[in-house]
Order: C-alpha cells, then sequence, then structure tokens
C-alpha cells in the first residue's frame, strides 16, 4: 500500500491545489521554496481552515495569495492557533480588507506574547504610549518584527545623534527596518556635509531621506555633488559597492 504521504497521494495534490490557488507553477514554486513542508502538511486540517478563515473574515483572495506565497509556512499553523491570531490581529484594529492585516499575521505568527510584551517595552522607554506603538504596527508591521536591541539603537541614533523626536517613529515606523550602519548613518553624514557646505538647506527634512530608494538617493545627494564633496560622496559609493 502505498504512503498517504507520498508523491502521487499527497505531494503531487498538494502542488496541484496550491497551483490552482495561485494561479501560476511560478507562484507555486516560490511558495513551495519558501516553506517545501507545505507540500507534506494535511491540506484538509492545516491548509484548507485557514483559508476560509481569512475569507470568512473577509480577506481578499489576492492578500491570501500574497500572504501563502511570501511565508506559505503561516498558513499551515494550527487552526486554534491561527485563528488566534487572527482575532488579535483584528482587536488591533487592522482592516482585514487592507494588506496590512496580512502582514500583521505574518508578524504575530511567531512571535509568543511574552516577546510582544519586551518589544512594546523597548518602544515604550523612549516615551511612545501602548496606543502610539499599535498606530505604528498598523502603519508598518514590521516595525515589531526587529530586535529589541535593533528598536533601541535606531531610537537612541534618531534622537541622540539626529536630534529627532521619538514620536517619529508614530508616522514613519519602517526606519527601524533599516540598517544603522548600512543606510541610516550614511546617509545622515551625506546629509551633514552637504549641509556643512551650504550645499543644501539647513532645514531639511532628514526621515525622508532616509525612506528614499538607493538610485533617487544617488540621484538627489550623491552624484551632483561629487566635486564638491567628493571625499566622504566616494566612501558612500564604495559602501553601496562594498557593504
Amino acid at each position: 500500500m502505498e504512503s498517504s504521504r507520498s508523491l502521487k497521494n499527497h505531494i503531487i495534490p498538494s502542488f496541484v491545489f496550491l497551483e490552482n490557488f495561485l494561479g501560476t507553477d511560478g507562484n507555486t514554486i516560490t511558495a513551495v521554496r519558501h516553506s517545501p513542508s507545505i507540500l507534506v502538511v494535511k491540506l484538509d486540517t492545516h491548509v484548507v481552515p485557514n483559508i476560509n478563515l481569512l475569507r470568512e473574515n473577509g480577506v481578499p483572495e489576492s492578500n491570501i495569495c500574497a500572504l501563502i506565497k511570501k511565508c506559505p509556512r503561516i498558513i499551515t499553523t494550527g487552526a486554534i492557533r491561527f485563528k488566534e491570531i487572527v482575532e488579535e490581529v483584528k482587536e488591533m484594529g487592522f482592516n482585514p480588507l487592507g494588506l496590512s492585516f496580512i502582514l500583521a499575521i505574518f508578524a504575530m505568527r511567531g512571535m509568543k506574547k511574552s516577546t510582544w510584551g519586551r518589544k512594546v517595552n523597548a518602544y515604550k522607554r523612549w516615551g511612545l504610549s501602548e496606543e502610539e506603538i499599535l498606530v505604528a504596527f498598523g502603519r508598518s508591521p514590521n516595525c515589531i518584527m526587529a530586535s529589541e536591541d535593533k528598536i533601541m539603537r535606531v531610537i537612541y541614533f534618531l534622537v541622540n545623534k539626529m536630534g529627532l523626536e521619538a514620536s517619529l517613529i508614530v508616522k514613519r515606523p519602517k526606519l527601524v527596518n533599516f540598517i544603522l550602519e548600512k543606510r541610516l548613518v550614511p546617509r545622515a553624514s551625506v546629509i551633514q556635509v552637504l549641509q556643512s557646505k551650504g550645499l543644501i538647506k539647513k532645514l531639511f527634512y532628514l526621515p525622508a531621506v532616509f525612506e528614499d530608494a538607493e538610485e533617487l538617493f544617488l540621484q538627489k545627494f550623491v552624484l551632483p555633488y561629487e566635486k564638491e564633496a567628493s571625499k566622504l560622496l566616494q566612501l558612500y559609493k564604495e559602501r553601496l559597492v562594498f557593504p
């Protein structure tokens, strides 16, 4: 008798199910590469109930597909735990119609309540209220996935080195997820040198610069000033080549 987890009886039917749901071979292969175990779990107990729960809560099919492609392991979470996560995310005020709902599930799935509490406390140390932290989480769920150390170091840099307010994180929570040494510090250094040479205005909104795509930052602040501030700007470009 063939094993219930055999290629014919389980793996191929699982692949076909995913292909029908995700629409293309490419999407299915992407999902399987992210988590090969999705071809092994029992669909009727570990996948279908979770997909149905998301549908019942009004999550668009496109967002469910995005979740499965990004991290299919989440959709294989036990049905009881998955329902708990969905309820927690709803209680936080996330709209099931928005992509942030899916991102919040992604963030919460692998996090114990004690870990959540420690990260919230890291933000609170800088004067943020729990309500403000939830607003930041709602805007960018990834901000709670950063380590406690990363949260502290980024906010310390923004507040104590750049003179910004910690409340900035509520409006721009993505900043926490940028690499301090490879993005925030080098860009801030470039801006400071350009300001010191009078090449750009002193009244400059630095947080927006941190979020610019790399190509845009180069076009706006590096390439036009290669002659006037060649030394530091050359160091910046070398960082891009040799991170």
